[in-house]
């Protein structure tokens, strides 16, 4: 037998199991019980928060020979079991990413008006804001006036690209990444039910491998089980972020080579240290991000005032950009490094080499050591062109 993954297993069936996105659950459930649904409806929200399940349960439901008095479809019915199968016919998927075109969506369009076999007929078009502006153009008749056992919900996770006349057709939901502590109830739930063997510390590494999306969690999940525990890089963001906090760039260029030897992405070590930093940022503040455990804020609030709010902020702005230039970047690495070593240089300036000069005869104090070593990396870097950045030994 195939092996399913855990996030296409335990996909949510019904709206009770839609987890975190209580205000959709609650808005679809009560039009269906009063028979107000919408004719066109648009989810937008980041990947894996439940824009596709949802879409699928409100065209189950829609659909339901039995459906309970509070909404929720009966799962037992012909009709549950073909969606449940997913070979039903009154809902029709279609990929806008690939599917752009006007040819696509005349198709569409010609078969809307064509009868179901069940109640009503649900197109999903997933990535809506993929469609070419003629598409979208072909789109907004049909749109407006569907025919009356039509439904047509689209999902995006850029609502911003999707045509305003397109919007302002639909009702629109966004929805929104899900509480760590709602994640971890869920992760906790699915072990048991499909007999996994995880204890708390990979529970923590998989919500936070996550990041709020419901099926990047269970992806994490189903690493964590296949390799049977946490990765050994596990604790390379913990080691980049206490040496950033130490300020100490032989340590930062070391954890960074170390990671990026096991195999990780410098986008994404550089994503979760900024998302750390932005942990201990706040924590130094007296607020939870809603990312960190009771029990991490005490150290997150030591780390903070260890940092400082200055060099804490302008770790957070030389991160950030540095995500921003790594996306075109030929060598991602390279600018993760050079952002660390103008941190330390205690400058955004692109070109602080002068700023290394000092009076002869006068030395430098300990605590100034840090600034002047990246400083002189950095002038290495910059008169050699050399695409390694090396850390200078102390």
């Amino acid at each position: 037998m195939v092996y399913q993954s855990l996030y296409r297993r335990f996909r949510p069936q019904t709206f009770r199991e839609v987890i975190g996105q209580d205000h959709l659950v609650a808005a679809l459930r009560n039009a269906v019980v009063e028979e107000r649904v919408g004719h066109a409806y648009l989810l937008s929200g980041p990947r894996g928060t439940g824009k596709t399940s949802t879409a699928r349960i409100l065209a189950k439901a829609l659909n339901c020979i039995d459906l309970s008095s509070d909404g929720e479809p009966c799962g037992s019915c012909d009709s549950c079991a073909n969606f449940e199968a997913g070979n039903s016919m009154d809902l029709v998927e279609l990929d806008a990413a690939s599917n752009n075109n006007v040819a696509n969506i005349r198709e569409i369009t010609a078969n809307a008006a064509l009868g179901s076999p069940g109640k009503r007929k649900i197109y999903l078009l997933d990535e809506v804001h993929m469609l070419t502006a003629a598409a979208s153009n072909a789109l907004l008749k049909t749109l407006e006036e569907p025919p009356d056992h039509v439904i047509f919900v689209l999902a995006t996770t850029d609502p911003q690209k999707v045509l305003p006349t397109i919007r302002s057709r639909t009702q629109h939901v966004e929805l929104t990444l899900v509480a760590p502590e709602l994640l971890r109830l869920h992760v906790e739930q699915i072990a048991k039910q499909a007999e996994l063997e995880i204890d708390s510390a990979a529970i923590e590494y998989v919500v936070e491998q996550g990041s709020g999306s419901v099926r990047d969690t269970l992806s994490a999940l189903d690493q964590v089980v296949t390799a049977g525990g946490i990765p050994e890089h596990r604790g390379s963001v913990d080691a980049l972020v206490n040496a950033i906090v130490a300020q100490d760039l032989t340590d930062s260029m070391t954890a960074i080579a170390e990671t990026v030897a096991a195999g990780v992405d410098p986008k994404d070590l550089a994503y979760r240290t900024t998302r750390k930093l932005r942990d201990v940022f706040l924590a130094g503040a007296g607020v939870n991000s809603g990312e960190a455990t009771l029990e991490e804020l005490p150290e997150l609030a030591e780390k903070a005032g260890e940092m400082g709010r200055a060099v804490n902020v302008r770790a957070l702005e030389l991160l950030g950009q540095a995500l921003v230039d790594m996306r075109q970047a030929p060598d991602p690495r390279l600018v993760l490094d050079l952002a660390l070593v103008r941190l330390f240089a205690g400058t955004s300036d692109p070109h602080p080499v002068q700023r290394s000069a000092r009076p002869s005869g006068q030395t430098q104090s300990s605590s100034e050591r840090p600034a002047a070593q990246a400083r002189a990396v950095l002038a290495s870097a910059q008169s050699t062109g050399d695409g390694e950045v090396v850390a200078a030994s102390s």
